[in-house]
């Protein structure tokens, strides 16, 4: 997968030929994304991948066509296409086919008004304006609600193609064209009317697109969210032209050129990938690492855009800006994974390519067959009609959407938010689980984790110095030392002449001695005991006189939960591996801990790794799913066949993914894979019911056996019983 974007040419260039992303408008159904690939890859040459939740193509082609071709065959499928800049990249979409704002407001009148229909329609009233009062109250929902549902319909059949959308639109518009002809044609209030059956199907649907809408909106705001976290302007060192002294000009980053010198102030982001030429600090590198310890930089050291300078003012020159840089990369990575990856096709929108144009095929066969038999046209469109009745989607319609509202429902209440059903399809087949270190299997918080004093000096004395000494800095690992003596209620002793050593540790006076902490090379002698100690970590020394006298660990710790959690999924048949930034020493012995095999310990990794390594499992025929909690983490999360998110760790992971675990451990994992895969038997299952539904009825209805009060009540059991099988899930997930 290419690491480079262009910074002028929307199309790239590529070893066999051009690509280019296209955003694509129009689409509502997963159907709609294969007949784009189907049109696209009707031209020579030219591979397509269409990804219906970004609305974004992405279409390698070669020399001899042009852009103007490839959009021009996604317009003739019926759909629109636009070239996407580098400037609108991470732009949302602002055409998108069915608005949520929309969605809800129309599911929510349908809902009112169908409430009162249904009410007048199965309750004890028997008066003379009853179905009128059904066709006033439905006649609204109808045309208005299910607008969008008319409108996709119609965009279909004008390219003679069909989706849900059509059959929905067929099913409501019968229903209630059947019952609008036989109210006006005189059968008075005894007579059998559907306008309940179409009011109900149209909220139930609007329903779920809504939940659709949320899910994809709330996918789309990971590249926007990535973006928001990079630097806007930039304070660039000037020369003036006559004084020639240099002077500090605000920029905005656009302007930034390779050469230039920059400054990054304490608690700013760096701008841009560069090499630190004056100053000396520390910076957190978890945007891009994922790792909590901060990381000694000075002179001659590089830095990446998107990691934050902790301390010291730094003077640094521009290597690289723009698409070049490491964060611009992850960014790329996000989303070149959302847009190549696997569009999960639903399988009523498989099936409705095949089920909607036989229906009605098979409509009017009923019809011209039962004209032919009676010599009653009027008996021969009752049957006909009934036919279209019988296979409304009314079951298939709550299918996904009510078994994905009771099976998210439950895991909400488990601390697990899975944001749609698009991502449950891949769980049964999920094999492999890899894992980052930080923040997932440890808590991503600096603290001591160890302690150790040379002979005949208590660990208490080594702490209380390393505390005195290290409450004059603001290095995170400093900070960790002095909150350590804080908890044991230690007295920290007053110390003077502090001097911070940078990237070396810290040297100050308590009392009447010379107290230094930091790395061995600064001591003259560093015990045996102390100096062949393994720790994971970052250990610091404490001493005087040139001889060291005790040994901090500073690191993340292991959460409690995590061991037992790796165990459960092993014991599933899962392969369990650990991906991180850390060093292969640090990173073995935290696997060693939690109980992941030491050949599945991947070190040393910065996001490109990460994204790459589950690209490397997938192409050996792993199915994966990626649990991580940094922006460093994105890529792999997208790119992963199942990507989820720690609730306690950057919102750009929590976008990223498929499903978000709130509570910090990893004992959400196995509940959360349980859960889906829960779910998507539920969404299988009710399917499946309301396919043999229409596969058993059908029949039937053409052979005059149902009446529309059959038809009525059968859809409505149908409709029962996929309700009561979602409901099942309620009693998913327990401890």
């Amino acid at each position: 997968m290419s690491t480079t974007s262009p910074t002028t040419d929307p199309a790239t260039t590529t070893t066999s030929g051009q690509s280019v992303d296209l955003a694509i408008t129009g689409m509502t159904c997963a159907s709609c994304s294969a007949r784009i690939e189907r049109n696209l890859g009707k031209i020579d040459g030219v591979e397509a991948v269409v990804n219906l939740a970004t609305e974004k193509a992405r279409v390698s082609y070669p020399d001899d066509v042009t852009v103007d071709d490839l959009v021009a065959s996604v317009e003739s499928a019926g759909y629109g296409a636009s070239v996407i800049t580098p400037e609108s990249r991470l732009a949302p979409p602002t055409h998108t086919p069915i608005k949520r704002a929309d969605l809800q407001r129309r599911a929510v009148v349908a809902g009112a008004l169908a409430l009162v229909v249904v009410v007048l329609a199965m309750g004890p009233w028997d008066f003379a304006a009853n179905p009128w009062l059904q066709w006033l109250l439905a006649t609204p929902v109808v045309t208005w609600a299910a607008w969008p549902f008319h409108r996709a319909a119609y965009l279909n059949a004008r390219h003679l193609a069909s989706t849900m959308d059509t059959l929905v639109s067929l099913g409501v518009s019968a229903a209630y064209l059947w019952s609008t002809v036989t109210l006006l044609t005189g059968a008075g209030p005894h007579g059998h009317y559907y306008f309940e059956t179409a009011a109900v199907i149209t909220t139930f649907l609007l329903l779920g697109r809504w939940l659709e809408a949320r899910s994809t909106d709330e996918g789309r705001s990971a590249l926007t969210e990535l973006m928001d976290l990079g630097s806007k302007g930039v304070a660039v060192q000037r020369i003036d032209s006559r004084t020639r002294a240099t002077t500090e000009v605000n920029i905005p980053l656009d302007d930034l050129q390779v050469g230039d010198h920059f400054i990054v102030r304490p608690g700013e982001k760096v701008a841009t990938d560069g090499t630190v030429i004056d100053g000396t600090s520390s910076i957190d590198t978890s945007l891009v690492t994922g790792e909590s310890l901060p990381v000694d930089v000075r002179s001659g050291d590089h830095v990446d855009a998107g990691t934050v300078n902790t301390s010291g003012r730094l003077v640094v020159e521009a290597t690289a800006v723009g698409s070049d840089t490491t964060y611009s990369a992850i960014v790329r990575l996000v989303e070149q994974a959302q847009t190549g990856k696997a569009d999960i096709q639903r399988l009523a929108d498989r099936v409705s390519a095949y089920f909607v144009p036989a229906v009605l095929g098979l409509a009017l066969l009923t019809f011209v067959g039962w004209w032919i038999g009676s010599g009653s046209a009027t008996t021969a469109l009752g049957v006909a009609v009934t036919v279209l009745i019988i296979a409304c989607p009314c079951a298939l319609g709550l299918a996904t959407p009510m078994a994905l509202l009771v099976g998210t429902s439950r895991g909400a209440q488990r601390g697990i938010l899975v944001k749609g059903a698009q991502v449950l399809e891949d769980t049964r087949r999920i094999d492999t689980i890899v894992l980052d270190k930080t923040g997932t299997i440890t808590t991503g918080v600096a603290q001591v984790t160890d302690l150790a004093a040379a002979p005949g000096l208590h660990p208490a004395a080594v702490l209380t110095a390393a505390a005195a000494v290290e409450s004059g800095s603001e290095h995170p690992i400093a900070r960790a030392i002095v909150r350590r003596a804080q908890d044991k209620g230690i007295k920290v002793p007053a110390i003077r002449d502090f001097e911070a050593l940078p990237g070396s540790g810290a040297v100050a006076t308590i009392k009447d001695t010379r107290v230094t902490v930091g790395r061995a090379d600064l001591f003259d002698e560093v015990p045996t005991e102390l100096a062949t100690l393994e720790r994971p970590g970052t250990t610091v020394f404490v001493g005087w006189d040139g001889v060291a006298r005790g040994a901090l660990t500073v690191a993340d710790e292991v959460r409690d939960t995590s061991g037992d959690a790796i165990r459960a999924l092993r014991a599933e048949g899962l392969q369990v591996w650990l991906l991180s930034g850390d060093n292969e020493h640090n990173a073995t012995k935290i696997a060693a801990q939690v109980g992941i095999d030491p050949e599945h310990v991947v070190a040393d990794v910065r996001p490109q790794d990460k994204h790459d390594e589950i690209a490397r499992l997938q192409d050996s025929g792993r199915v994966v799913a990626m649990v991580g909690d940094g922006i460093n983490d994105a890529a792999a999360i997208v790119r992963a066949d199942l990507g989820m998110a720690m609730g306690t760790g950057t919102d750009v992971a929590m976008e990223s993914a498929d499903i978000v675990l709130v509570h910090a451990d990893l004992e959400s994992v196995p509940r959360a894979i349980a859960l889906s895969r829960a779910t998507l038997d539920v969404i299988k299952q009710n399917l499946a019911w309301a396919f043999g539904y229409n596969i058993a009825a059908i029949p039937l209805a053409m052979a005059g056996l149902l009446n529309p009060m059959v038809a009525g009540a059968a859809m409505a059991l149908s409709s029962v019983l996929v309700v009561l099988n979602s409901l099942r899930l309620r009693r998913a997930v327990e401890d």
